[in-house]
């Protein structure tokens, strides 16, 4: 995974952006060298949390292994995964990610709360590569 997307554990886990400090806009994945905002002339950025919650924009199931550079071991067998895209409460922006392992697409629908969580991309004997996972705030 990209180093500085997200930090914590449990409860303080995060995603992480960057805000402009003259326009406000903030930015996912974060930007670090210049204001993303054609109207800002501004380049001050800090590094903000976002949102734990936001709800379900839209989803859809992934069916087929992804080409590289996705890590994958190529004779394990296939899992589908869950894709959602996920309006964060505060900043309004929608962010994609994988939902929990478990999750399928019967289990959501629009509007739904979830929230981001640590959760593991890939792993073998020497390396674990995390990730943010979306996770149901409550069951249908």
């Amino acid at each position: 995974m990209v180093a500085d997307w997200f930090s914590g554990e449990g409860e303080n886990f995060r995603l992480l952006g960057t805000q402009c400090g003259d326009c406000g806009a903030v930015f996912f994945p974060r930007e670090d060298a210049f204001c993303r905002n054609p109207g800002c002339t501004g380049g001050e950025l800090a590094e903000v949390p976002l949102s734990k919650r936001g709800r379900i924009w839209s989803y859809t199931d992934g069916r087929y292994r992804p080409p590289l550079p996705y890590v994958s071991d190529p004779d394990a067998a296939w899992e589908p995964y869950t894709l959602l895209a996920v309006e964060l409460e505060a900043e309004r922006m929608v962010v994609l990610g994988q939902a929990v392992p478990g999750v399928t697409t019967a289990d959501l629908e629009v509007g739904m709360e979830v929230e981001a969580v640590p959760g593991v991309l890939n792993e073998d004997a020497d390396t674990t590569w995390t990730t943010w996972h979306f996770k149901p705030v409550s069951t249908r």
